[in-house]
């Protein structure tokens, strides 16, 4: 049973030496390689940690000293703490009127009672998770308009001769200068009296969308015309439907270079949203980062650093997930993947 269970861990890449480890296998390279994977980083974090403390004490700015890691951490526990007192403000609301409706049914059953939403004020957790929604929207509405696109123009030159100017006009355009035209067109255009799909979502979500096409579009173009043409000749040979050829023999082969493109979109996409939040005020991170900059108390500096470090680190979280997702999908399981 313990042999199948590190039968089963040992195909999972990150792992490996620590499963190697636990059967006797070669300790010191194990040991090493272990060290290598998680120690060096390790430590090369804590150099950062250190240095980015010394640095900060010699730096003073009109909001005073700029933080250290010390007084980063206290924010981000003085945010957590604020986000657990909105929610017991939640729930407590939400007690007072579940007590209030049923007192009054109690009085007269045939009452009409009253169910109001909690409108308190959003906190930095919030935040976070308004713009993971909006990012992974407008990423994977551009997903699903990129990729089979980007396969018609990889099997059809003629269509990638056509389509080719546009997407390198369009490519190098700013997200910046979308989002004026953007917000414009969602004011003329939209009307929603849905908050979850209000027009700062939508505005946001677009704009994300036409800054993660061209990546996602570029690679899947480049990696389903790299295909192997003997693999196209024996699907006419075996005379496959156009549909069983592109799930046969050209998603696989392309897979690398869409999830190459789609790593690139998310981690655009990711980016663009933080700006374009924090020039149209819409909702999320990069709204929080701008009212700090402008609020200019003591604290902002912190708060902003701890934006930064969310920022980044769910970043990073996002392209491993990709990679992992990758990794799952692929055909070729001992591809080596970065």
């Amino acid at each position: 049973m313990a042999t199948a269970v590190l039968d089963k861990l040992e195909s999972i890449g990150g792992i490996t030496p620590l499963v190697k480890l636990c059967r006797g296998d070669q300790p010191l390279a194990q040991i090493n390689t272990i060290f290598r994977n998680i120690g060096v980083p390790i430590l090369a974090f804590l150099v950062f940690l250190l240095l980015w403390s010394w640095a900060a004490g010699k730096v003073q700015t009109s909001l005073g000293q700029l933080p250290g890691p010390s007084q980063v951490i206290e924010q981000a526990s003085g945010l957590w703490q604020e986000h657990k007192a909105e929610r017991e403000k939640a729930v407590a609301f939400y007690e007072r009127q579940e007590k209030r409706n049923a007192a009054k049914l109690a009085k007269d059953p045939d009452a009409k009672v009253k169910w109001r939403t909690y409108n308190g004020r959003p906190t930095y957790i919030d935040q976070i998770w308004t713009s993971l929604v909006t990012v992974f929207t407008g990423f994977l509405i551009a997903s699903i308009i990129a990729i089979p696109i980007g396969i018609l123009c990889g099997l059809n030159q003629t269509l990638y001769i056509a389509l080719n100017p546009l997407i390198q006009i369009f490519k190098p355009v700013s997200p910046l200068a979308w989002l004026p035209i953007v917000t414009m067109v969602v004011s003329a255009v939209y009307v929603s009296s849905d908050p979850m799909f209000a027009k700062s979502f939508v505005t946001s979500a677009i704009t994300v969308t036409l800054c993660c096409l061209w990546p996602t579009l570029l690679n899947t173009t480049v990696g389903v015309s790299g295909i192997d043409k003997d693999l196209i000749n024996v699907s006419k040979v075996l005379r496959l439907s156009w549909f069983t050829q592109i799930r046969k023999i050209v998603l696989p082969s392309a897979i690398p270079m869409i999830f190459t493109g789609l790593r690139l979109s998310l981690g655009v996409g990711w980016m663009v949203l933080i700006a374009a939040e924090m020039l149209a005020q819409n909702p999320g991170l990069g709204k929080f980062v701008w009212d700090e900059f402008q609020n200019g108390s003591s604290n902002s500096l912190g708060r902003i650093m701890v934006a930064v470090f969310t920022i980044g680190f769910i970043g990073f979280i996002l392209d491993r997930g990709m990679l992992a997702l990758q990794r799952w999908i692929s055909w070729d399981k001992s591809a080596v993947l970065r």
